[in-house]
């Protein structure tokens, strides 16, 4: 039996779960769009909220801007902005009805002589932008711009004038592929994902897969990253895990993957919480305001990747 009136022992905290301290981040750092993005899919919270929250970033055009995509400052409607609302309105499925009509009128209105999207388009000219982002004044087709767009309109069976020419320029792209970089390939895996002739996406993204492992643009290993090269104009130290290709377990680019590499890649990705609860941004930074911005959408994609492959986050 204790003594009387002796000191209760010292209780240890219980240790924050990996949500828990990802929450504190969220509410002390995002903007209202991805605090209501957190809300919905970590804390049961309604789709409406999100929508409410990103129709401040459209545009009379339909488009999206005011620095949705955090690396575009400006009001003017960008395709890359409206890629961005395109997968927050796919995430919460409201990726359809007039909405989205209105951001295919969009599309037409800037796409390129072959039916596709640039990366930028001139109308960003004067407002402040990442530099390694450059504008002129006859932007060719992207890829990365386009196949991201393309794919979630045909997950969300959305069906507009615009996709005819702009799937078969993703196609053609993703099929003449010799060499590539990270970003350029997340994009193809974004329409493969989605494209509505199985069979041709499962044997393009098989040869893909290929590529990606020949020219070493996943890092396998993430204790041996030197191991791996970094690609021309990324900033250093910004490489690419299996699960930055495959974020679901149902996608494709799974298969070119083994069991233990996507292990050890989601093991990384959860050892990379920092102490504030957060996941840094990889990619080049260039002003303060953008890493501050980007961090919390860093943070939910990090946490949506590492649920949908079963790891826990309490």
């Amino acid at each position: 039996m204790a003594e009387t009136g002796a000191s209760p022992l010292p209780q240890t905290p219980p240790a924050r779960s990996p949500l828990s301290h990802a929450e504190h981040f969220v509410w002390l750092t995002a903007r209202v769009l991805e605090q209501r993005l957190f809300a919905y899919h970590f804390l049961n919270a309604s789709a409406d909220p999100v929508e409410t929250a990103l129709d401040a970033y459209r545009n009379e055009d339909g488009g999206y801007g005011h620095a949705l995509e955090p690396d575009l400052r400006g009001p003017v409607s960008q395709p890359l902005h409206t890629a961005h609302a395109l997968r927050i309105l796919d995430a919460v499925g409201r990726c359809g009805g007039q909405r989205v009509d209105r951001v295919c009128r969009y599309l037409t209105s800037v796409s390129t002589p072959d039916g596709a999207l640039p990366a930028i388009h001139p109308s960003q000219r004067g407002y402040p932008m990442a530099p390694f982002l450059p504008i002129v004044d006859d932007p060719p087709s992207d890829l990365l711009a386009t196949g991201p767009v393309v794919g979630l309109l045909h997950r969300n069976e959305v069906w507009h004038a615009w996709l005819f020419r702009a799937t078969d320029f993703c196609w053609q792209a993703i099929e003449r592929l010799e060499e590539s970089h990270p970003y350029e390939v997340e994009a193809a895996v974004a329409f493969l994902d989605s494209a509505p002739d199985r069979p041709r996406a499962e044997a393009v993204a098989d040869r893909l897969g290929r590529l990606v492992r020949e020219h070493r643009l996943a890092a396998l290993e993430p204790d041996r990253l030197d191991a791996y090269p970094v690609a021309p104009g990324y900033a250093p130290g910004e490489h690419h895990f299996p699960h930055d290709y495959a974020r679901r377990p149902g996608s494709l680019a799974r298969a070119w993957f083994t069991d233990e590499e996507m292990a050890r890649s989601l093991d990384h990705l959860a050892s990379e919480q920092q102490e504030d609860g957060g996941w840094p941004v990889r990619w080049r930074q260039w002003a303060p305001g953008t890493s501050l911005e980007a961090r919390p959408m860093v943070t939910i994609d990090a946490l949506r990747t590492l649920r949908a492959h079963g790891r826990f986050l309490g």
